[in-house]
């Protein structure tokens, strides 16, 4: 996953954030498996990236 600098609100999968139920917000924007998710603010992106991080990790390791 990477912070998204130069992808633009157009281009998310999401209206609105999977963590607040907020609308997205042109600054809180990442890439998960090749496509744009939105977040309402750059902390909700953060803490999202921290648990699928976890996840992806552990998936990788069972293989």
């Amino acid at each position: 996953m990477e912070v998204i600098g130069s992808s633009s609100i157009a281009d998310v999968i999401n209206d609105i954030c999977p963590w607040s139920g907020e609308p997205v917000s042109a600054d809180a924007l990442t890439t998960y498996r090749g496509h744009t998710v939105g977040f309402c603010n750059p902390g909700c992106r953060d803490k999202f990236e921290k648990a699928v991080g976890m996840f992806d990790t552990a998936i990788s390791e069972k293989k």
